[in-house]
C-alpha cells in the first residue's frame, strides 16, 4: 500500500521499531539525505523521539519540515519533507523529553 504524506504526496515509509538502537539516529540521517527535493519520508517509532527531532532541527535546519501524523500511545509517526526552496520549519515545538534510545544522544526510550 501507498502511504500519502500530509503534503498529499506519496511518503517512502521508514519504521523505527525494526532498527537496532545503536544504528537509528545513523539509518535516519541517511535515509533523510536519501530523499529528493519535495519527497517526504513517514517515520513511524513507539515513542516521540524529540532529540532526534532536535538533532534533525540543528543538522538540517529549514531544509526539511516536520509535520506529526499521529501521537498515540506506542505509536508516534511524523511526516520528514525535504524542502524544494529550504523554506521548511518546525510544526509543532520540540521540547526536551524521552528519546530514541540510540546512539549517544541520551535517549531513554523503549525498545
Amino acid at each position: 500500500m501507498i502511504q500519502i504524506s500530509s503534503t498529499g504526496l506519496p511518503a517512502h515509509a521508514f519504521d523505527a521499531r525494526g532498527v537496532a538502537k545503536r544504528f537509528r539516529h545513523a539509518a535516519i540521517f541517511g535515509a533523510l539525505e536519501s530523499l529528493n527535493q519535495g519527497e517526504t519520508m513517514r517515520f513511524v517509532n513507539d515513542h516521540d523521539p524529540l532529540p532526534l527531532l532536535d538533532q534533525i532541527v540543528r543538522r538540517y535546519g529549514p531544509q526539511i519540515e516536520m509535520a506529526y501524523v499521529a501521537k498515540d500511545p506506542g505509536c508516534i509517526v511524523i511526516d520528514f519533507t525535504i524542502q524544494p526552496d529550504g523554506s521548511g520549519g518546525i510544526q509543532e515545538p520540540v521540547a526536551a523529553g524521552s528519546g530514541c534510545g540510540s546512539g549517544g544522544c541520551g535517549c531513554s526510550g523503549s525498545r
